[in-house]
């Protein structure tokens, strides 16, 4: 386990101005595979001149955290609070229940690791689950990004029950669970009282610009990160779409399907240009390739940008293309057919 570095403009996917200033000739409109965002997102009505010249009533966001807990298996919505995005609960959370000790699984999403640090917490990465049991407190995603890896439920919960015995606290980003039937929530499991677990809805309903999140845990806490948030913590349109969406089982259940099939289309092609596959989620694909640079700028020639990784030079990562279309211009700007490169770089194992 080493110390985290604090990290200053940390890089996301999903900046086309970014891809425009790499790549300033290349063919328009830009494809950005860069994130992992659910290509076809959720089909809502329009708003309502109401949902945006009105502050949002409590009962309405009453009915938004019901949805939540019913959507992700929390037992009472006295467990739910709905911010505007889980970007600002990582912030959040750190001041809220400050610690002295925090270690981080990664590699995983940069933002975690600086906002305890931003804290004070005293800040260490660690590569497996046995050195996070060292901190005050814990904090990993599951499934993970950017590998999908996962971690078992019994493990997290014995994990959650050690930080709880130190008066610490454990922190389970579970952005891209809704889209894997097999990801161990621990959602299910509170009122665990050091455990927090993060959902995001813009993420599965294809929806990032709503900004919509929820954070879970024992009442107690869930009742603080309500607080501080205040009295409207998200839009009248996010209350409205967010508890329409929640309750569509239909469409969560079909669109995991298609995207499990399209996750597996996006192997083959990139198996087929010599990638190696390191893992996942129905969101996006991880590779790596000794040619990863090449293969980077030569689709940011094309138009299409990927997320690559400037600590893992081998790795990239690539969302779903939304349309035939894009399919086809992805397949002619990857590398003709050929074996796969090495791979030196995997993802460390996290048990």
């Amino acid at each position: 386990m080493r110390p985290a570095a604090r990290a200053e403009g940390i890089a996301h996917g999903g900046s086309l101005a970014e891809a425009r200033r790499l790549f300033p000739g290349a063919p328009e409109p830009f494809l950005d595979l860069s994130t992992g965002i659910n290509p076809h997102p959720y089909p809502f009505e329009p708003p309502t001149l109401e949902w945006l010249t009105r502050l949002p009533e409590p009962a309405d966001l009453a009915a938004l955290q019901s949805a939540a807990a019913r959507a992700y298996s929390v037992a009472d919505p006295a467990m739910v609070a709905a911010a505007p995005g889980t970007q600002i609960l990582i912030g959040l959370i750190p001041r809220l229940f400050p610690l002295r000790s925090v270690a981080v699984l990664g590699p995983t999403y940069a933002e975690h690791a600086p906002a305890w640090a931003r804290a004070g917490a005293r800040v260490a990465h660690a590569t497996t689950l046995s050195a996070l049991a060292a901190a005050e407190g814990a904090v990993l995603c599951n499934p993970n990004n950017p590998d999908g890896s996962r971690i078992p439920r019994e493990q997290l919960l014995a994990l959650a029950d050690q930080m709880a015995a130190r008066g610490g606290l454990l922190v389970v980003d579970e952005a891209f669970a809704d889209l894997e039937p097999d990801a161990p929530s621990l959602a299910g499991a509170l009122p665990y009282p050091a455990l927090i677990v993060l959902r995001s809805f813009g993420k599965t309903y294809g929806l990032p610009g709503l900004r919509l999140g929820f954070a879970l845990a024992a009442p107690a806490r869930a009742s603080a990160i309500r607080a501080a948030l205040g009295p409207w913590p998200v839009s009248g349109a996010a209350i409205a779409i967010g508890r329409i969406a929640l309750a569509d089982d239909a469409w969560l259940a079909t669109t995991t399907h298609h995207l499990a099939a399209a996750s597996s289309r996006l192997d083959a092609l990139l198996t087929q240009a010599g990638l190696t596959i390191l893992g996942g989620t129905r969101l996006f694909r991880l590779a790596c390739s000794d040619d990863a640079l090449a293969t980077f700028t030569s689709l940011g020639r094309a138009g299409l940008f990927v997320r690559r990784f400037p600590d893992h030079p081998t790795w990239l990562r690539f969302g779903l293309p939304p349309t035939k279309s894009a399919w086809h211009r992805l397949h002619a700007a990857l590398p003709p057919e050929r074996p796969g490169g090495l791979c030196p770089l995997g993802p460390p194992a996290k048990g």
